[in-house]
């Protein structure tokens, strides 16, 4: 029986393809696990949480600085389980060295490539996702794009078939994993805070990390802040604070420093917060569902819609706009668009024959 192959290998990517893996039959798909991020292992917790079961198959890629050795693991590997299965085509989603890794081994054997949240830019080239989400687009046979922008954006690029609007995969996501989030979450028991009670901020993006000037710039801010501040740190930035020797800009007691957490554990820290802080495109798309507000730490996004009605704000590394945002008065309204991504996405690969 043929089979499509789903290849992730990141937290985000198996958060937004949860709706998918909980709602295509098995055995119509074979699931990759590149452990791109630290290792099939560190994302246990992920799956466990979420009901997913095990992937079929673990790369355990191991942990390369340079992304082209990461990379070239990757899809060595991906093409062996190729030849050796019976497949019908490869699903990705996003723009992970594991999406890019998982499309190119399979264009090259001559195998469809399906791409989930396609058609998205910042148009920032110094970005490695903006290269790799290009690429993917490129080279994909089916593609399905969350909104009309990002098909009028294919289509003049020159990609004009097989372009499917589905809608935005993480509000599958976001609605169905809330409930498991309230049912199993601790979160704001264990570190002693009540909704709207504190701001939430994640930093990890290399612009952000690996840059001492904006890093400290950003950390300063949070001087002037009041309330609690929740930052699950990430282990990029928390080497780089070391590095740079930025460590005394953390210790203020409004400040509460966590380890990462799961996902369900964020979702209840995202909607419980006064705003969100962040340079995550997950987590601005995350806010912008959940009726959160979001100042995002980027001069660009990617997620263009959820700048409507100042729900979401690109606010740089610029301490200044920062504090004027903070000081603003929150407005929490959640959205529903109305789309089921996941029955679309389904609906399609039923009718093209591939489940």
């Amino acid at each position: 029986m043929k089979q499509i192959m789903i290849v992730t290998g990141t937290r985000p990517d198996t958060i937004k393809l949860s709706p998918l893996l909980r709602n295509i039959l098995r055995p119509s798909y074979l699931l990759v696990h590149t452990g791109q991020h630290y290792s099939y292992e560190m994302d246990r917790i992920f799956f466990d949480e979420m009901n997913l079961g095990e992937p079929d198959i673990k790369l355990n890629t191991p942990p390369i600085e340079l992304q082209g050795k990461q990379v070239s693991y990757m899809i060595e590997h991906i093409e062996e389980h190729l030849l050796d299965k019976d497949i019908s085509a490869v699903m990705v989603l996003g723009d992970t060295n594991s999406a890019f890794a998982g499309a190119f081994a399979a264009v090259k054997l001559d195998i469809p490539v399906i791409h989930v949240e396609s058609g998205m830019r910042s148009y920032n080239r110094a970005m490695p996702e903006e290269i790799n989400r290009i690429l993917i687009d490129h080279i994909s046979d089916y593609l399905f794009a969350p909104t009309s922008v990002q098909k009028k954006i294919l289509y003049n690029e020159g990609i004009r078939e097989n372009v499917y609007v589905s809608g935005d995969i993480t509000w599958d996501a976001i609605k169905e994993n809330i409930t498991i989030a309230y049912d199993k979450s601790r979160i704001l028991e264990n570190i002693g805070l009540k909704r709207r009670e504190y701001y939430l901020l994640t930093l990890h993006r290399k612009e952000n990390a690996d840059n001492k000037k904006r890093l400290e710039s950003i950390l300063s801010a949070l001087r002037n802040i009041r309330s609690p501040v929740v930052f699950p740190i990430h282990p990029r930035t928390r080497k780089n604070i070391g590095r740079f020797g930025l460590q005394n800009l953390l210790q203020r007691e409004n400040i509460k420093l966590i380890d990462p957490v799961g996902y369900l554990d964020m979702l209840m820290l995202e909607e419980n917060s006064i705003k969100i802080l962040t340079d995550s495109g997950g987590i601005q798309k995350e806010a912008y569902y959940l009726g959160v507000p979001c100042i995002t730490l980027r001069g660009e996004t990617e997620w263009t819609e959820t700048l409507k009605d100042g729900r979401n704000v690109l606010v740089g590394a610029d301490p200044q706009k920062l504090m004027a945002e903070l000081q603003r008065e929150p407005v929490y309204k959640k959205i529903s668009p109305g789309l089921s991504p996941k029955k679309i996405i389904i609906s399609r690969l039923s009718k093209l024959g591939f489940i």
